[in-house]
């Protein structure tokens, strides 16, 4: 409609000028003439024909200029024209390819998203898309071959592109080629939230705990977790690294972790009992002696107490004096009882022991304080009492199992019950 207004418009105009033309020289008294010779040839004619012709011939030589400059132009608008048909068709498949993504019709998503990627705004997005399908029908090559070609179309999108690559090699299991892509990324851009993330979570794959200790910072400095998920990967982080340097026997090795290891999570429950245990059994529990019962005699925990008990210590005697000053602050409690009982049964001071072992039982019976007591009786030659003690221990190490299997039996069949 509009290109035939642009043609209309100027012949209305031309008629018009034609007329006025031809009928403003008719109206003089003397119109004049035109004398044109060419050669032998020659034209006479009134000044308001030749007029009304030079009009005419201007619009037809418009009308000619203007045709010619189409068809100057119609090769680059037919390719303007199949380019944008191609790109409108490219986007429709970008948005069938997603919808086949999230379908789970990872073939049918990859063909059609390979197929117009070049034809794209977008290739970047198509390219990803397919890497994502093809990694999830196990296609790994094609999955290789679609991420360097995204990397070729888009160049300037390497951290995107690297991303989407190590997402893809964590989910394959593929820690090392995660870890290298990962390490890249990380030396363009060492406060990139997702990388940081990303790293973190292979190294816990792998279990480098040494690694996220360095990555720690960065993740609480960028903001990467959450306050209370930092605290807790610092305390898994350090527990581990100390059992690690506990199975190498290294005692410097654990002692300079703990030294390294920041006061909150040295506050954090359960750490102090890593780390002395981690000493005595590196087998420096003599060196931790002292902190062990300064740590006791602030906290009367009970795990520490049979660490305090498992310590090798020069001095004996001074160990139980030291735990007997607990009783003022757990006279009933049995670990401690049963562990005075222990280091006076060391101490060869069998009288001492046996109250403290059957006031550990009167207060809660365990396996331990009966096997204790089974001992000092065999060590004092009764052994009728000491057969009685060593039985109860086995019938209540015997209850305790069956007591736990009860319970597995009691889960399993709540959790076969169907849903109401």
């Amino acid at each position: 409609m509009k290109k035939i207004l642009y043609f209309l418009g100027p012949l209305f105009i031309t008629v018009a000028a034609a007329f006025a033309v031809y009928y403003g020289f008719k109206s003089l008294e003397t119109p004049g003439y035109v004398l044109v010779g060419i050669g032998h040839w020659s034209i006479e004619t009134t000044l308001a024909a030749f007029a009304v012709a030079l009009v005419i011939g201007f619009f037809l030589f418009y009308v000619l200029f203007r045709f010619l400059g189409w068809l100057v132009r119609l090769p680059g608008q037919l390719k303007q024209r199949g380019t944008h048909i191609r790109f409108n068709r490219s986007q429709e498949a970008l948005i069938a390819g997603l919808v086949d993504s999230a379908e789970g019709n990872w073939e049918q998503a990859e063909k059609i998203l390979i197929k117009h990627a070049s034809h794209s705004g977008a290739p970047l997005i198509h390219y990803l898309t397919a890497a994502r399908a093809a990694q999830s029908r196990g296609a790994f090559d094609k999955r290789d071959e679609y991420l360097q070609k995204a990397a070729d179309q888009a160049p300037g999108s390497n951290i995107a592109i690297g991303l989407t690559q190590a997402e893809l090699h964590l989910s394959g299991n593929q820690f090392d080629q995660a870890l290298e892509t990962l390490t890249k990324l990380h030396s363009i851009n060492p406060t990139h939230a997702s990388v940081l993330k990303l790293l973190h979570q292979t190294y816990q794959s792998i279990g480098d705990w040494e690694a996220i200790r360095k990555l720690l910072p960065s993740l609480n400095q960028n903001k990467v977790l959450m306050e209370a998920e930092v605290k807790l990967l610092e305390t898994e982080t350090f527990s581990r690294l100390l059992k690690q340097a506990a199975e190498m026997g290294d005692a410097k090795q654990i002692a300079l972790l703990w030294s390294e290891t920041p006061t909150h999570i040295k506050k954090m429950h359960g750490m102090a009992a890593i780390y002395f245990a981690a000493m005595i059994e590196a087998g420096a529990g003599n060196t931790i002696e002292a902190e062990l019962a300064h740590t006791l005699s602030v906290n009367l925990d009970d795990t520490l107490l049979v660490l305090y008990g498992s310590v090798q210590s020069h001095d004996a005697a001074k160990q139980l004096a030291n735990a007997e000053q607990w009783l003022v602050a757990g006279p009933n409690n049995a670990v401690l009882l049963s562990l005075l009982g222990k280091l006076s049964l060391q101490q060869g001071e069998h009288e001492k022991a046996e109250v403290y072992l059957s006031q550990s039982l009167a207060s809660d019976p365990t396996v331990q304080a009966y096997q204790l007591l089974g001992d000092l009786y065999f060590a004092q030659n009764e052994k009728d009492k000491a057969c009685a003690s060593y039985k109860s221990a086995l019938e209540l190490s015997s209850s305790e199992i069956v007591t736990r299997l009860d319970q597995i039996a009691e889960f399993g069949e709540q959790a076969a019950e169907p849903l109401s």
